[in-house]
This record gives structure tokens, sequence and C-alpha cells, in this order.
């Protein structure tokens, strides 16, 4: 489970815009904000958070941690 503070600190570690992750994830741009809205665990579909949580994996990121302990990111700059 991904928290709003961790959707936020991605899209910052990949200096993406708002819009920019709702056009990679073909989300509205009102869903990014609401979810970032929060600290923790969103109140959203699992299905909106997969599609978020897969989008920031391909760019490298690496969700750290669970909602109740320690939420974090951590950024792969390995190239395999």
């Amino acid at each position: 489970m991904l928290t709003g503070q961790q959707i936020r600190m991605a899209r910052s570690a990949l200096k993406w815009s708002a819009r920019e992750l709702a056009e990679r994830t073909g989300l509205a741009m009102k869903t990014i904000q609401r979810i970032e809205a929060t600290d923790g665990a969103p109140s959203s579909y699992t299905s909106t958070l997969t599609d978020l949580k897969a989008c920031f994996e391909a760019a490298g990121i690496e969700f750290i941690g669970t909602p109740d302990d320690r939420p974090g990111i951590r950024i792969n700059t390995r190239k395999d």
C-alpha cells in the first residue's frame, strides 16, 4: 500500500509535474491531486494505486516501508 506522501516524494524525485504523472498513468489530474493531499494511505481504488506504483517503478522508484512504519522511497539509478 502506498501513501500520498510517498507518491509526492516519488513525483518530486523524478521532477514530474502532477499533469505529467496524470498523462503517464491515464488518471485524471483531480485524482492525482486528491491522492497526494493525503499523508497516509489514500482512500482510492486498488487499481489506481497499482497503476501509480507500476508507473513509478518503471521509472526507477522503489517504495519502502509501510504506511504505518517509515514509508519512503528509494531511487534506483543503476542501469542493469
